[in-house]
Formats: structure tokens, C-alpha cells, sequence
């Protein structure tokens, strides 16, 4: 018989199936013998079996879902925080030898848009999310942290916080940061308008976020 075709045995190892699998798909019509005997032996291409073993492979390859390690800072002068919580996120992950990509991003807290948030819930919309993995639950957002935590529970998506104390000092110095940032976003109106009251409610606002700095 010749090499290139072999029985329903070697089939299902090339495939990585059983060789009752093989005969529910020949019932199904999804992968029918190259040719079968006058004594009901089935022979399949070998060729053809390698072809279809390949497209399993990558598309096994292609749903395979990863460890997301995701830093945040929100100003530059956190740059070196945000090495840190950089390298105890890859210290992690390779201990637990998760297949894993490390996000980072900085910017306000007050910015939705940050270029690693994106790709991280697009990574999670997608499912192509096994676990996320962060320092402390306010190393992901400002606000909406919640949200992200409900849709990672949707997807089965792991969640891994390795400081779960509540870090409210840090938090307090940059939600006062992120008034600031309202407030300067806001400030030229306020001063344009003629009211003497928004001036001073402006001016109040100013003194008190700066005061937890």
C-alpha cells in the first residue's frame, strides 16, 4: 500500500483525535476517507491529515488566551513607581510561568482613553484574556475599576491583585492631582464669566486640592 495513505489508526494520531472521533466525522460528512476497501478499511492522506493537523494547530494558537499584567501612573514623576510595579508584575508571572504580556500606562486618572487601557479592554472584549494581574486595585483606574472587574467576571477572566491593601494615601495625592487637572481644564471660563462668585469658588477649589497634595 502506498506510504501516502495511512489507516484510521495513524489518522487519529496525527490528528490528535480517537479513532472514534474520525468515524463520527466520516457519519457527519466533516472529514471523509481518501478511499475505503471492499473489506471496509479506510485509508486517509497522509498529505492531508498534516494539512488539517496544521490548521488545528494555529488556530489552537490563535484562541490560546494570556496573562495580562497591567501598570499605571499617572505623572512622570512616578516613573520610577511605575518600573516597579513593572518588574514585581513580571517577577510574578515568570514564578508562575504564565504566558504573559505586560501593559503599561501613564497618564491622568481621569483619562479613558490611555493607549494600554484600550488594548487591555480590547484584549478582555475579545476573550482573549486568561487572568489579569495588577499591584493594587487602584493601579487600574481612578475610577471605573469596578466596571472592569464586572466584565472580567463575565469572561471568566481571572483576576490577580498582588497588594490588596488600600494604598489611600497615594490615592488621595492623585485624585487631588486630578482635581487640579479638572479645575485648570475649566479655569479660563470660570474667570472669563463676570461672576465674582464662580472666581471665588474656583479659587476655593484651588486651595483645598492643593492642601492634600
Amino acid at each position: 500500500m502506498n506510504s501516502d495513505f495511512v489507516p484510521i489508526g495513524q489518522a487519529s494520531k496525527i490528528l490528535g483525535v480517537s479513532i472514534q472521533t474520525l468515524r463520527n466525522w466520516e457519519k457527519t460528512g466533516r472529514l471523509l476517507p481518501d478511499f475505503v476497501s471492499a473489506g471496509r478499511t479506510r485509508r486517509y492522506s497522509r498529505r492531508r491529515l498534516l494539512s488539517i493537523a496544521g490548521l488545528t494547530n494555529q488556530e489552537a494558537k490563535e484562541d490560546q488566551k494570556t496573562t495580562i499584567a497591567y501598570a499605571w501612573v499617572s505623572t512622570n514623576e512616578q516613573k520610577e513607581d511605575l518600573s516597579r510595579q513593572i518588574e514585581l508584575l513580571e517577577l510574578f508571572c515568570a514564578k508562575n510561568s504564565f504566558t504573559y504580556e505586560v501593559i503599561s500606562d501613564l497618564g491622568s486618572g481621569m483619562n479613558y482613553r490611555k493607549k494600554g487601557l484600550k488594548k487591555l479592554l480590547d484584549a478582555l472584549l475579545n476573550d482573549k484574556v486568561e487572568r489579569l494581574v495588577i499591584t493594587q486595585k487602584d493601579r487600574l483606574l481612578r475610577f471605573g475599576a469596578e466596571l472592569v472587574f464586572t466584565i472580567c467576571e463575565t469572561k471568566g477572566v481571572e483576576v490577580i491583585i498582588l497588594n490588596k491593601g488600600d494604598g489611600a494615601v497615594g490615592f488621595e495625592e492623585e485624585l487631588a492631582k486630578d482635581v487640579l487637572e479638572i479645575i485648570t481644564v475649566f479655569s479660563a471660563k470660570l474667570y472669563g464669566s463676570r461672576s465674582k462668585k464662580n472666581r471665588e469658588l474656583l479659587k476655593k477649589l484651588t486651595e483645598t486640592a492643593k492642601d492634600q497634595l
